[in-house]
């Protein structure tokens, strides 16, 4: 059986994930569950790590690197940020070990934008964008990063020059749920109505200024004009969608389109988005670019002293 090398840890807000992998960059075990920073900082980070290393049979000596929410102020052990413009090689010189324990883990940081016009942060995406992009891309790259907190990265080089964080997924969760649309959504199937999303994410991009006049079509169409729980759910989605891709879409966008990095859902959403507004997508499924980041940055942090 071949012999892993190290763990690769993303430790979110809400979810864990940790692969284990051998020196040819290859998975031979994995773990999923949903004990992110919230639940961890109850249960204890070390815990829940060493139970997810013994189920999946990890030696003692085994190194670990982990990305994401460990690393924050009210995480495991904070790994502070890189500021921008960011090399994403000054991401690995800035791993926080963590002191106290026997085996050798090391917290990735993640990045800050220090603008006082636009103050912004990101924690996990930075790795995200390494397996992505790797140390030195060629030419420049805008990159949109779906999520309940949305990043727009300009990147040139391997150097992260700036980004933008949108609330898109959070304020979707907000509206279907806590306001007076919820009546619109309320019973939605899982079926998609793809034209009603298309035609939001249309509308909110040509007038984002509106988006709160938007929304409440999803009610006042349903009233006035019939329609499904789906189709309004789709009418709120595209809208705060189609906004988020107005302000992305605002600078000059590189010849070869924008890179994606999603999976799921949330992939399919942002490619009939862009499909609507006929930009071109290069796709980079999240879950790879994740494990390809932790990778590169395991080989370069251990390669001297662990041949990996």
């Amino acid at each position: 059986m071949t012999e892993p090398a190290y763990a690769a840890v993303d430790w979110g807000t809400s979810s864990f994930r940790l692969w284990l992998v051998d020196r040819a960059g290859e998975v031979l075990a994995q773990r999923r569950s949903d004990e992110g920073m919230l639940a961890a900082a109850k249960t204890g980070f070390p815990a829940v790590l060493r139970s997810h290393l013994a189920a999946v049979e990890a030696p003692d000596h085994l190194p670990v690197l982990v990305c994401g929410m460990a690393g924050a102020r009210t995480g495991w052990v904070e790994a502070g940020y890189v500021d921008t413009p960011a090399p994403l090689a000054a991401v690995l010189k800035q791993a926080v070990r963590v002191p106290g324990e026997a085996r050798d883990i090391r917290i990735l940081p993640g990045i800050a934008q220090r603008d006082a016009a636009a103050p912004d942060v990101m924690r996990g995406e930075e790795t995200q964008l390494l397996g992505a992009l790797g140390f030195e891309a060629a030419g420049e790259a805008l990159v949109c990063m779906p999520g309940t907190h949305s990043k727009w990265v300009r990147a040139r080089g391997g150097i992260v020059e700036g980004f933008s964080t949108f609330m898109s997924g959070e304020l979707f969760s907000v509206v279907s749920r806590e306001t007076i649309l919820s009546f619109a959504v309320a019973g939605a199937d899982e079926a998609e109505d793809v034209a009603s999303f298309k035609a939001a994410v249309k509308a909110a991009y040509a007038a984002p200024a509106f988006a709160a006049n938007l929304l409440f079509t999803a009610r006042s169409r349903q009233l006035l004009f019939g329609g499904t729980p789906a189709a309004a759910r789709e009418t709120l989605s595209g809208t705060l969608i189609g906004v988020e891709l107005a302000a992305g879409l605002s600078g000059v966008v590189p010849k070869a389109g924008i890179t994606l990095i999603a999976s799921g859902r949330l992939a399919a959403l942002y490619r009939h988005a862009f499909d609507a507004l006929s930009v071109t997508v290069q796709p980079v499924d999240a879950d790879e670019a994740v494990r390809r980041g932790l990778s590169m940055a395991a080989a370069a942090i251990w390669a001297k002293s662990r041949d990996l």
